[in-house]
């Protein structure tokens, strides 16, 4: 039996929407992750540079927690509107929506107008992942679906590897005296996809599985009924339990890895004889370059939760990466102390840490009807975040208070934190077993 090629099934258009998608979402965590890179800098710049780094640790914790509601709050709203006024519109006011907020993060002139635009941005970042895989798994055939959504999801890494690039080139010009306080540009760089929202706008038409749903009266995107259906409610709590884990793991302790190897790199460096702006430049640049190689071991870690859960189904690859996560996240904030650590353990960390967002780009359209797949799918996905949204601040708080009196805090910290992913683990047993299943109607 010849084995089966997915995207041999794909049309031009079937291309087109995934191209679309793959572009709307890869920008949307390049506005992340360039937020991830330039969070403390940012903050220290913004608090006077005098501050302690037990200060700027904290503030930066609530900065992402303020960014994570936005995120929240957006994913709620724009998710709703997914299903009531549809894909292609929605997507296109998310676009806009991030875009723009980032770059005018530029503006910052303290951390309270600092937070309100990473409040904003949150809002579009919100919104783009729930509309842009409720629209692939829509419209592309049913054997193709899950490859294509966890190709969409993949290229989420690397729209973090672009802006780790970013950040590698802006440091390197910081430590030339080209340009001073990288971070500025670095939010500048997220403000450019936002042209995309007019290609979006010119050629993207509506699924017609959507289109049907609408043209049949039926209720778009009722939160009432979301819940009021005891198989949607059972759907979204488990999938909002899945997804609380991960983005609590993801944003509570991995994208702190910079600011554990912050220290370590500054120390490395000033014992090089680097001081001042060269100093800040090269810090920057080697910041970059772990988001780099992590982003790199998370775009393959995506593939292989793919490649995993179209032959053990999706609950048992669920269970290998909560566990694959758990176990390389605590091993890497214990143990990484030299600059050579980042080529392996940092990939090793991302790879497993993605994963779990393949399985999420994947599984969490298939527990909902057409009606509820954008709400029900941003339900799981981002009101975890309100949540999840202390995870950030439970690890500064973890790190400038409970453990403050040890040498190294933040790596009691990390490890403590990676208990969250026991509650994705336990959530496992209650969810349903989708593989090979037609999407719910």
């Amino acid at each position: 039996m010849s084995r089966y090629v997915w995207y041999k099934d794909l049309t031009r258009y079937h291309w087109f929407v995934l191209t679309v998608a793959i572009m709307g979402w890869m920008f949307d965590t390049m506005a992340q992750q360039l937020f991830n890179l330039a969070r403390k800098p940012a903050i220290r710049e913004l608090l006077g540079g005098r501050s302690s780094d037990a200060t700027v640790s904290e503030q930066a914790g609530y900065a992402t927690m303020v960014f994570m509601i936005g995120w929240a709050l957006g994913g709620v709203v724009f998710g709703i509107l997914g299903d009531r006024l549809g894909r292609a519109k929605t997507m296109i006011m998310t676009i806009l929506c991030y875009s723009i907020f980032t770059g005018l993060s530029v503006l910052s002139t303290g951390v309270w107008d600092f937070n309100l635009y990473r409040f904003l941005c949150g809002l579009g970042v919100g919104g783009q992942f729930a509309v842009g895989v409720a629209l692939v798994a829509e419209v592309v055939p049913e054997r193709a679906r899950p490859s294509a959504l966890g190709m969409v999801q993949a290229f989420s890494a690397v729209g973090n590897m672009m802006a780790a690039l970013a950040g590698i080139l802006l440091g390197q010009l910081e430590m030339s005296g080209a340009i001073v306080g990288a971070w500025r540009w670095e939010f500048l760089a997220g403000a450019l996809p936002a042209p995309l929202a007019l290609l979006v706008f010119k050629k993207l038409k509506e699924p017609e599985q959507w289109l049907k749903a609408r043209a049949e009266k039926k209720r778009m995107g009722s939160v009432g009924e979301l819940f009021s259906t005891p198989r949607w409610r059972r759907n979204a709590i488990v999938g909002f339990l899945l997804a609380f884990a991960g983005v609590v793991g993801l944003w509570g302790i991995a994208f702190f890895s910079y600011d554990l190897l912050r220290p370590v790199l500054e120390q490395t460096f000033r014992a090089q004889g680097f001081t001042g702006a060269e100093l800040a430049g090269k810090t920057t640049t080697w910041i970059g370059i772990t988001s780099l190689l992590q982003n790199l071991g998370g775009f393959l870690g995506v593939y292989a939760f793919t490649w995993l859960t179209q032959r053990t189904g999706r609950k048992p690859a669920f269970a290998i990466s909560f566990l694959a996560a758990m176990g390389m996240t605590a091993y890497t904030f214990w143990n990484l102390k030299n600059i050579s650590d980042i080529f392996w353990m940092i990939p090793l960390m991302g790879f497993a840490q993605l994963a779990l967002f393949g399985g999420y780009a994947i599984y969490l359209p298939e527990l909902f009807p057409t009606r509820l797949r954008s709400t029900g799918t941003s339900f799981c996905y981002n009101v975890g975040r309100f949540a999840a949204a202390a995870g950030p601040l439970t690890l500064g708080l973890l790190t400038s208070r409970v453990f403050a009196g040890y040498a190294e805090p933040m790596r009691y910290a990390g490890v403590t934190m990676c208990l969250v992913f026991l509650v994705g683990l336990a959530a496992l047993p209650f969810a349903p077993e989708t593989k090979g299943q037609p999407l719910p109607e």
